[in-house]
């Protein structure tokens, strides 16, 4: 019962995460969506495949575009 409590914990803070990070990287909006976005993913992605492979995916989007940036 423990576990699923923790699941169920998890799950719905992850959800949260993510959909405040969506309201937070709407423009005119202050503050760092993506940032908690990726956070709410990392949360999902202990029991989401789906949710693993944007975290990565987002992960790997970043580091392409912080490797160009150094190239400049």
């Amino acid at each position: 019962m423990l576990r699923q409590t923790v699941r169920a914990g998890r799950v719905a803070a992850g959800v949260s995460l993510v959909a405040i990070g969506v309201v937070l990287a709407l423009p005119g909006v202050p503050g760092p969506g993506l940032l908690v976005v990726f956070g709410g993913l990392s949360m999902l992605s202990t029991e989401f495949h789906w949710a693993r492979r944007l975290r990565d995916e987002m992960r790997r989007v970043v580091g392409r575009l912080k490797g160009s940036s150094d190239d400049g």
